[in-house]
């Protein structure tokens, strides 16, 4: 299990490891007056990771730096607000070097800016010697961003509300995922500014007792996300991806979240192995800069 409060790095700074995740499920339920939407989803990490590098400073300044092109190092950044948010919450005048190394790759619908705001949090509390609980870390999260409190915690999560109200789950076992990022991305505004709220909702029950079992065959019937149909629509290529991981005759296929990237269910690691070579192949015919993620997910607190 990576903690969640990450290594030592030094006296005094932490090194943590900030996951992605897909969503195994994702209803819409309604319009909010506060501009969001009424969700219901289920989040899973996966094992790949953007990782940060954290340094006290006794200056009071906080120093945010990132190698990766086109990630913004200043207040518009999430692991920015998530230390403003904490220092602001308890009053903290330490301030912090932060090097962050992304791998998880944006607009992506695999949450690593939230999971990164998140692993800031976790880090933070540990190196400026707060100490406190999820609990009292958690709203600090939920300003931040919808999916932000969901990273708290090591597994999967049912999460409720815009995104913020969070329950803590257990898989049985982890699940082996292909998981495809196309050399494109969408806006999360745009796909829900056309989503259809349905009359009817899905539930999720049958999928989180699968999950609870370990029912591979039944987890990979039972994925749902409402924001696949505006997501194609937008972006037809996205489709054409989805159907090329279908042909390979997974368990399942789906989007992840509002996008772009989209993953299939495996059987087994050899599976997923064997679906990324063929897709590879496939996709590379048409969308040649897609990336392949050969990945697993995480099962909750006791993993190992």
């Amino acid at each position: 299990m990576i903690p969640r409060a990450g290594w030592p790095a030094g006296s005094q700074g932490r090194v943590v490891a900030a996951p992605a995740k897909v969503n195994l499920f994702l209803e819409v339920l309604g319009s909010r007056p506060d501009g969001y939407h009424e969700l219901q989803t289920l989040l899973i990490p996966i094992d790949l990771y953007d990782t940060l590098e954290i340094q006290p400073r006794v200056d009071g300044q906080l120093v945010l730096s990132c190698h990766a092109p086109g990630i913004p190092t200043d207040s518009s950044n999430l692991v920015w607000k998530a230390a403003t948010a904490l220092r602001t919450a308890f009053g903290v005048t330490t301030g912090a070097q932060i090097h962050l190394t992304k791998r998880i790759p944006h607009e992506a619908g695999l949450g690593g800016g939230s999971s990164d705001a998140a692993s800031t949090l976790m880090a933070l509390n540990v190196i400026w010697n707060l100490n406190k609980p999820i609990q009292e870390l958690a709203p600090i999260a939920a300003q931040i961003g919808s999916d932000v409190p969901a990273f708290l915690h090591a597994g999967p999560t049912w999460c409720c509300g815009r995104g913020e109200i969070v329950e803590p789950i257990r898989a049985a076992k982890p699940l082996d995922l292909v998981v495809v990022k196309p050399p494109f991305g969408l806006s999360t505004a745009e796909v829900y500014r056309h989503v259809r709220i349905p009359e009817t909702p899905e539930s999720g029950d049958a999928l989180r007792a699968a999950l609870a079992a370990g029912n591979v065959e039944a987890i990979g019937r039972l994925t749902h996300n409402r924001l696949q149909p505006p997501a194609f629509a937008l972006q037809p290529l996205a489709n054409w991806v989805y159907d090329v991981l279908l042909a390979q005759a997974p368990l399942g296929v789906l989007l992840s979240g509002s996008g772009s990237s989209v993953f299939a269910i495996a059987r087994d690691r050899r599976d997923a192995r064997r679906i990324a070579r063929r897709a590879e192949r496939l996709l590379a015919t048409r969308v040649p800069d897609c990336r392949l993620y050969v990945v697993r997910t995480s099962v909750g607190d006791s993993d190992s």
